[in-house]
């Protein structure tokens, strides 16, 4: 009976690996070259393309070549000339009604060389990247100029690191031509791991592509130099782009106070990540004493006086993508790293080194060292052996001896399992939006894998306790929710965000199971001896269907 999980485990393997040779969409593993000029010839090797070629076709940035332009269709290899006229791009092969995964080609009339000589001005120069190529995770060292002795050096805006970004267009105009998007290097993977005026050493985010990388500081951007983002044991395509007008509101009366006094109300945003991007502000009352502190915007009501009211309403845009993975996890090599150390730390809210927790997870796990195989058992278990309900649970450690939990219990029990198994993961925290805008609370999860990057994990929804209204009533729900994740929901934060109080004083106020796992809310000082404070539900008031 003791080796039962590691054999459940070797048959997962199995499994996995059987099921992938029985799916017959295509896989493009390899483009070569990576980078050339329109009208040139492409290899592209890969499977599942079909032993001729039939109806299907590639398509590069949505531009689909020319009957005559295809010299070669195997199934594991094609040979094409690249459309004359067209544009980096994500190329794809289409085959037998099914769409493989992205690879970017890159136009080497569009992409920016470094011009020879020197250079004035106070601008960022980039004169080495080391490596060239690399996968999510990767430590490069980038050389040059410029760059400021730190990256908080100035008050204006804080400086970064940018790598390509890209994803699946729609249907509706195949063959518009769009601006490159950028991803920063991300602060909660670990990121920036030094920062010098004439070298920085950063992680390759996840959600990079290969394709230009670049330095921005106040002083300007660098030119933009290639990097090579391979190496992945899998795809991960963004794609089926919502946006979303989101209001929220926090309404504040005062009841009792003599000046001096303060109220600081710590009001998150929704997050920038690889899947939720270009969050921007629509309106908002008035305006806040810290723009934006790790993903929280800080508001300061000074001097109110007894009776006195304040309202503040505030609205941004945001992009959400669904996410749709595929991983090879007999080529997953997973790292002692910074991020590693991170994320599988045990926390007052993820109590990962509790006993109850490493005793059932040692019984699921057994001797598992792949980190993508741990993740997946331990989803498999919660979702059949946690019931999940609507009624708020006792705590995490109570939750698994009672076998019940609700959406937020679920999720940062999910997250502790994993953390107790070695695996990096983070809880997220934000809303669910039906098909007419409504919202509910709603909590999920994301384990990191070396070379690969984030994927999301949802074991709620894995379970059918919540609703997507797109997603097919005969969807596998439990395969759908591991590793892939819907665009109907708002995230407001990716981790467990602990914020320093202002004042030594100060009188602190926690929100537990709001829409952000952050641990202040508010925090009143002085002469403030009584309030009261009304958060408002999220709503959507716009919502836009690429």
């Amino acid at each position: 009976m003791a080796n039962k999980p590691f054999v459940f485990a070797l048959a997962l393997i199995l499994f996995l690996n059987l099921t992938s040779c029985g799916v017959k969409s295509p896989v493009i593993t390899s483009i070569d070259p990576k980078i050339g000029r329109m009208g040139e010839t492409i290899t592209l090797t890969g499977i599942n393309f079909g032993s001729s070629r039939d109806e299907s076709f590639i398509s590069i940035a949505g531009i689909s070549p020319t009957n005559s332009s295809y010299y070669l269709w195997q199934d594991n290899l094609i040979i094409v000339r690249v459309p004359e006229h067209g544009e980096s791009g994500l190329v794809h092969v289409h085959a037998r009604g099914r769409k493989s995964n992205g690879m970017l080609f890159s136009n080497s009339a569009s992409v920016p060389r470094p011009i020879d000589g020197e250079e004035f001005g106070l601008e960022p120069r980039i004169t080495s990247v080391t490596p060239q190529i690399g996968a999510p995770g990767t430590i490069i060292t980038i050389t040059g100029s410029n760059f400021g002795i730190s990256r908080e050096s100035s008050l204006q805006a804080a400086s970064g690191v940018f790598f390509s970004w890209d994803f699946e267009g729609g249907a509706i105009n195949p063959f518009a031509v769009r601006e490159p998007e950028f991803i920063e290097v991300s602060e909660i993977e670990a990121g920036y791991e030094s920062w010098g005026a004439r070298e920085i050493r950063v992680r390759l985010p996840d959600g990079a592509v290969s394709g230009n990388l670049e330095v921005r500081t106040p002083n300007g951007r660098s030119r933009s130099v290639f990097f090579d983002v391979s190496g992945k044991p899998g795809y991960k395509n963004f794609k089926e782009k919502r946006t979303y007008t989101v209001t929220y509101s926090v309404d504040i009366r005062i009841l009792d106070a003599t000046r001096p006094n303060t109220l600081y109300l710590w009001i998150p945003r929704p997050i920038s990540s690889p899947s939720q991007r270009n969050v921007s502000l629509v309106s908002r009352s008035i305006e806040p004493f810290v723009e934006n502190h790790r993903g929280v915007s800080l508001f300061k009501l000074d001097n109110m006086g007894t009776g006195a009211s304040q309202s503040i309403n505030i609205t941004y845009r945001v992009e959400v993508y669904s996410v749709e993975s595929g991983i090879r996890p007999l080529s997953i090599r997973q790292e002692s790293t910074a991020l590693t150390s991170m994320h599988t730390q045990s926390s007052t809210l993820i109590p990962a080194d509790n006993q109850q927790i490493r005793s059932t997870v040692n019984s699921i796990v057994g001797r598992e060292q792949n980190p993508y195989i741990k993740a997946r058992v331990l989803y498999d278990w919660v979702i059949a052996n946690i019931q999940i309900t609507d009624s708020a649970s006792a705590g995490i450690a109570a939750a698994l001896e009672q076998k019940q939990a609700d959406s937020y219990t679920a999720a940062l029990l999910y997250t502790s399992m994993a953390r107790a198994a070695g695996v990096p993961c983070i809880p997220v925290a934000g809303v669910l939006i039906d098909r007419n805008g409504q919202t509910q609370r709603h909590y999920w999860a994301e384990f990191w894998v070396d070379s690969f990057g984030w994927l999301p994990v949802d074991p709620v929804m894995g379970a059918g306790a919540a609703s997507n209204d797109d997603l097919n009533p005969e969807q596998d729900l439990a395969n759908y929710y591991f590793g892939n994740i819907d665009n109907q929901r708002i995230a407001f934060s990716r981790g467990e965000l602990v914020l320093s109080q202002m004042e030594s004083r100060g009188r602190l106020v926690s929100r537990p199971q709001s829409y952000s796992l952050q641990n202040i809310w508010e925090e009143s000082a002085g002469g403030l001896e009584s309030y009261s404070s009304l958060w408002g539900d999220i709503t959507i008031s716009g919502i836009y269907i690429q």
